[in-house]
């Protein structure tokens, strides 16, 4: 519609000047699982949508073995779910993928270029100049804890924040899901794959309170089903693989249960909720 969506009250939700969303991950896949609606969304609106991961990925669990051949078919699998998505860049900051020590928490075995372990500074700088290069209006990154606390994504927040004060990006939005129903999709999940860890989720991401930004993605549920099945080395290999659960969900249910991705804004006033990623706050 021209001019983009509008709400009940006449605040109008994106201007109709083409503009740059940069959504900065971790690794391949963590764009499907938080992101890949709003991406979609924004690449049919005509906005040019910029993918940035941190690291390959290489030592996720897959049939592979972890390291330069599976972070090669992480990255070939990224390219797959972008294009899905509409994406016009994909770019790889090239640290290593810090893993994650069993029962969490940060690996001791990680490789010398760990993101964990990069400087912060360093890495902002590198992320800011593709903010500048692309004259980006808005980055996303991870709330502080990262989601579920993985090491690389606490990075996340942190070189991301930097990133954009370095480069002076306009709307900064921590990717993150809504606690509350999360719990409520799982636990009903949960009826049909008792192997589902449900408790695993109970202090993960954002209580509903926190989130400025709920974002109606149902329409483009297709194209977020098919950035996930991009990563066909994530969704294989265990019968509790979270993405392999997904992908196995119903359609309908699927459209349902992950129609709506959640943003927080930090700085705008409580109770806020806004649901397009370019919309302006109502003032006063």
């Amino acid at each position: 519609r021209p001019g983009g969506p509008r709400r009940a009250n006449g605040v109008k939700a994106i201007k109709k000047t083409v503009k740059t969303a940069v959504f900065f991950h971790a690794h391949p896949d963590d764009e499907s699982l938080l992101t890949a609606g709003t991406m979609a969304m924004l690449a049919a609106e005509g906005h040019r949508v910029v993918l940035v991961v941190a690291t390959s990925g290489e030592r996720g669990q897959a049939d592979l073995e972890p390291g330069e051949a599976l972070g090669s078919a992480r990255i070939t699998e990224l390219y797959r779910s972008a294009a899905a998505l509409g994406c016009a860049r994909v770019v790889n900051l090239g640290y290593g993928d810090s893993g994650l020590a069993p029962g969490g928490g940060v690996a001791e075995d990680r490789p010398e270029n760990a993101f964990i372990d990069a400087d912060a500074e360093e890495a902002a700088r590198r992320l800011a100049a593709v903010l500048t290069e692309e004259d980006a209006g808005l980055l996303t990154t991870y709330d502080p804890a990262g989601g579920y606390g993985h090491p690389d994504h606490v990075q996340v927040h942190r070189v991301g924040g930097r990133a954009a004060e370095i480069a002076g990006t306009p709307i900064v939005l921590e990717a993150t899901v809504n606690r509350d129903p999360l719990l409520r999709g799982l636990r009903l999940i949960r009826r049909f794959y008792p192997q589902l860890d449900v408790h695993a989720f109970e202090r993960a991401y954002s209580p509903g309170e926190e989130i400025t930004h709920r974002v109606n993605v149902r329409r483009f549920a297709r194209r977020k089903r098919a950035s996930m099945a991009a990563h066909a080395s994530q969704a294989t290999g265990a019968d509790t693989r979270t993405l392999g659960v997904m992908l196995k969900i119903p359609q309908p249910l699927y459209r349902l249960v992950f129609g709506t991705e959640w943003y927080v804004r930090r700085g705008l006033p409580p109770g806020t909720r806004l649901r397009h990623p370019f919309e302006v706050p109502p003032q006063g």
